[in-house]
C-alpha cells in the first residue's frame, strides 16, 4: 500500500513538473470574430446595391408573373372553346400553351438561376464591396496580430487563417 501510494506521488510530481513545461511550449493563437454581414449592412454603397438589387428582382417577378397569367388566359379560353375547336386547331392551342410555358420557365431561368442575370448583377455590385471589406479584416488581422478570424454572423466561417496554421500540405504528403 506504502509503495502504491509512492508511485501515486512519483506520478504526480512528474505531471505538475510537466505541465509548466507543455505551457510554455504551446504558443497562445490569437483569435478574433466579426459580423460581416453587421460591417457590410454599414456600408452606403452596399445597402444600395441591394436595394438596386431588391427593385431589379421585382420588377423581374412582376413580369414573370404577368406572363403566367397571360399563359392561364389562353388555357382558359382554350378550355371554353376545346369543344368546338377541330382536332388541329386544337393541337395548335395546346402547343402554343405549352411553347408560352417553355418560354416564361426560360425568362425565370435567364433571371433568378445560380448563373442568371441577377446572381451576376449582385455579383458586379455587391463582389467588390466583399472584397474591400474582407481586405480590409485581413490588415486588421495582421496589424493586431490575430491568427484566426471568424464571422459570427453569417455562414462564412473562418475568414482569415494566418498562413503559418495552414497544415493542409502536411496532411497531403502524409496521404502520399
Amino acid at each position: 500500500m506504502k509503495e502504491q501510494t509512492f508511485n501515486l506521488i512519483k506520478k504526480a510530481l512528474l505531471v505538475l513538473a510537466l505541465v509548466p513545461a507543455f505551457a510554455m511550449a504551446v504558443q497562445a493563437q490569437r483569435i478574433a470574430s466579426v459580423d460581416v454581414s453587421r460591417i457590410l449592412e454599414s456600408v452606403g454603397e452596399y445597402k444600395a446595391a441591394e436595394e438596386e438589387l431588391d427593385k431589379m428582382a421585382s420588377r423581374w417577378r412582376q413580369e414573370i408573373a404577368q406572363e403566367y397569367d397571360k399563359i392561364k388566359s389562353l388555357y382558359n379560353r382554350f378550355q371554353a372553346e376545346q369543344v368546338l375547336l377541330s382536332d388541329e386547331a386544337r393541337r395548335q392551342r395546346e402547343d402554343e400553351i405549352m411553347n408560352k410555358e417553355k418560354e416564361v420557365r426560360e425568362m425565370q431561368r435567364k433571371r433568378f438561376s445560380p448563373d442568371g442575370d441577377l446572381f451576376l448583377r449582385r455579383k458586379e455590385l455587391v463582389q467588390p464591396i466583399q472584397d474591400r471589406v474582407y481586405a480590409a479584416i485581413e490588415a486588421y488581422a495582421k496589424e493586431r496580430g490575430y491568427d484566426f478570424i471568424f464571422d459570427k454572423g453569417g455562414s462564412a466561417g473562418m475568414i482569415f487563417s494566418n498562413p503559418q496554421y495552414d497544415k493542409t500540405e502536411d496532411i497531403i504528403n502524409r496521404l502520399k
